[in-house]
């Protein structure tokens, strides 16, 4: 592994020298020794990873023993056991997830005569399921027991002097369980051989952060609690964003950034100060800000721009705030290099490198600086509560748009869910075939298909918005790409117009919004169709209620897409119908906010229903937050989707339906 890492910085070295002198006759043979390193990386990381399975061999016996121990009926499930992660990061996560099963056996779950008193099964149950998700391994440990007690945290907290009364009052829950992560923290009223032995929380947490994972908490009172895990999925080589601090280069790993905004005091990303804590203002709602240079106390003397600057918004766990950094310079695959014993202290580092051109940079670690964030951040609260009333006077639904010019200077939208990806294709690689314009991408062909006044460019690069489906991709030309915005999407004025569904007004202009669903077709005329050809006799039954026939128009081939036969109604009465009329579904999607019946009445209205009691509801929403989400569940939701997260409702479906084949 070791030697692997050396071959990559020497890579990079080279790679470095070949990109500053142009005409060089090593090209070629870099290239080839560039991709036999990527592949012998490739080839060395997979022998190391190991099944997550490996780590979880001795927690069904531990479960068995301390179901017996404590006179409480335990089920343990395991889900993904099969994920693959580095064998280093493997052997660092055992320890911790036994602890967390322990802790959820012993404080988690309730006795078997309070389970049977609150109206619960007698049998409680510990889920521990692992899967990929983006470079990053995902680790839940969820139980349904009793929750945790948001007020007996609040009182240990105060009395441990973690926090003033004053303080905690503003607090939302999420930010009070956190306390369960500080050092010494107990909330158990006797010590018992099973817990409370000061192998604490805050120590699970520290062996995650020593590998660059996080941990989050999210509980609801009688229902249960689970704690997520999320970790890289190696620790010797990660893909780094390079930037600038006060003309030293520093390594942001890439995992954690969410996107790159530059802040100008004219433009709608507007640095603003709230308490003289800077923040960003992005897309309404409000981040807090951190300046390299003052957390790592490196100033050049250059005076800080308090309204322009480059901002690299980071995400850990769930806390969301941005970086602002002089100058972004480019991504690389970097070698991280442990830090001396002497630097060990410095939370905002997590390694070291070394560059293409030989020089040594650090790594910023992002759980060092949301760590900082929450000690400096006074006016946090007040963030929050402008967030919270911003969210407040918008209980409309909100849609993330991509605005763009084609053809006219007239600004045209779609919905940014829909799109894949946005790319700058230069002209010369766009080909003639069979009459149309196709690019290779990918290492397949992807026909481009032009909007009504739209010339592709004679040269230079042409901006094209890429939609992809199942292995086949779309490239729809455009003019330019102006933005991206979140708007309350309400169509205001329908169109007669084929591929525009109607004119909306986004950001105080009115913008077309177009219809991928037409534009689709012109570059494979099955699109829509292929799929729904191989639906079988056993093809699973969806009722999908919306009162907008965008979402309908929207979702409804998604979902053919995918496999399913679907129905559409318009309201919870049509719904109602078309499940009292004999026709058996599957499972029910639905829309919440809804005229004269909402989904939550409908969900309600089927429960009351005794043949239909049983039926799995998905709540569509474009309000996921934890109230919502608990209100859902009283009116008997299974699960809850954000309205366009299109993988989200697939995978939900997948699994409502796969709990029904299994109960047939």
């Amino acid at each position: 592994m070791t030697m692997v890492s050396e071959l990559v910085l020497t890579r990079n070295q080279l790679l470095e020298i070949s990109r500053r002198n142009e005409d060089s006759e090593f090209k070629v043979p870099l290239q080839r020794l560039s991709n036999v390193t990527a592949e012998l990386q490739e080839g060395v990381m997979k022998t190391r990873m190991q099944p997550i399975g490996n780590a979880w061999q001795k927690l069904p016996r531990i479960v068995r023993d301390l179901s017996s121990e404590l006179g409480k009926q335990i089920e343990l499930e395991m889900h993904g056991a099969d994920t693959e992660l580095d064998r280093q990061v493997l052997d660092l996560i055992k320890d911790p997830l036994t602890h967390m099963v322990r802790n959820s056996a012993d404080h988690g779950l309730e006795t078997t005569a309070d389970r049977v008193a609150a109206g619960k099964p007698e049998q409680g149950t510990i889920r521990v399921s692992a899967y990929h998700e983006g470079g990053h391994i995902i680790i839940c440990i969820a139980d349904n027991g009793r929750g945790l007690n948001t007020e007996r945290i609040k009182a240990k907290a105060v009395s441990n002097g973690l926090v003033t009364e004053a303080d905690v009052e503003k607090m939302t829950e999420a930010q009070i369980h956190k306390f369960i992560f500080a050092p010494g923290f107990s909330t158990a009223a006797a010590v018992t051989s099973v817990s409370g032995r000061g192998v604490g929380m805050d120590v699970v947490r520290t062996n995650i952060d020593q590998i660059g994972g996080t941990i989050d908490v999210k509980s609801v009172p009688g229902e249960g609690s689970s704690f997520t895990i999320k970790i890289p999925l190696t620790l010797a080589i990660v893909s780094a964003l390079i930037v600038e601090a006060a003309g030293d280069r520093f390594a942001i790993p890439q995992l954690s950034v969410v996107e790159l905004v530059r802040a100008r005091s004219n433009s709608d990303h507007r640095i603003e100060r709230i308490k003289d804590t800077p923040v960003l203002r992005l897309r309404n709602k409000l981040l807090p800000l951190m300046h390299l240079k003052k957390l790592l106390k490196i100033d050049d003397g250059a005076s800080i721009d308090p309204e322009n600057g480059f901002i690299v918004v980071t995400q850990v766990g769930s806390q969301t705030f941005g970086i602002v950094v002089d100058g972004v310079f480019h991504t690389e695959e970097i070698v991280v290099k442990p830090m001396s014993t002497k630097l060990r202290h410095i939370g905002m580092f997590s390694g070291n490198t070394i560059l293409g051109d030989g020089a040594v940079i650090m790594i910023i670690d992002p759980n060092g600086i949301a760590q900082s964030l929450g000690t400096a951040a006074a006016s946090h609260s007040e963030i929050a509560d402008e967030n919270a009333a911003a969210r407040a006077n918008s209980d409309v639904q909100l849609t993330s748009l991509l605005v763009f010019r084609s053809g006219s200077s007239q600004p045209k939208a779609v919905p940014l869910a829909l799109v894949t990806r946005l790319e700058e294709i230069a002209v010369d690689k766009i080909e003639l075939s069979n009459g149309r314009h196709m690019v290779q991408y990918r290492e397949q062909l992807m026909p481009l298909v032009e909007m009504e006044g739209v010339t592709i460019r004679e040269s230079g690069v042409q901006p094209i918005l890429v939609f992809a489906d199942d292995g086949r991709s779309m490239g729809l030309v455009v003019d330019e790409i102006i933005d991206i915005v979140e708007e309350q999407l309400s169509i205001e004025v329908a169109s007669t117009r084929e591929g525009v569904l109607g004119s909306a007004v986004v950001k105080g202009q009115a913008t077309e919004v177009i219809d991928v669903g037409h534009f689709l077709p012109m570059a494979f005329a099955d699109w829509f169709s292929r799929k729904e050809m191989r639906l079988s006799a056993t093809a699973q039954t969806v009722l999908l209620v919306d009162d907008s026939a965008f979402f309908r128009n929207m979702l409804a081939p998604v979902l053919k897409a995918a496999g399913y036969r679907v129905t559409v109604a318009q309201n919870g009465q049509e719904g109602l119908a078309a499940l009292r009329s004999g026709n058996s579904f599957d499972v029910v999607l639905t829309d919440i906010e809804m005229p004269e019946m909402n989904g939550f009445e409908f969900a309600e209205a089927i429960r009351a229903d005794r043949r239909m009691e049983a039926m799995p509801i998905i709540a569509l929403s474009s309000v996921v937050s934890p109230a919502a989400i608990e209100r859902g569940r009283q009116a008997g939701f299974h699960d809850y989707v954000a309205k366009f997260d299109r993988p989200g409702l697939i995978a939900a479906l997948k699994e409502q339906t796969a709990d029904v084949k299994q109960a047939a």
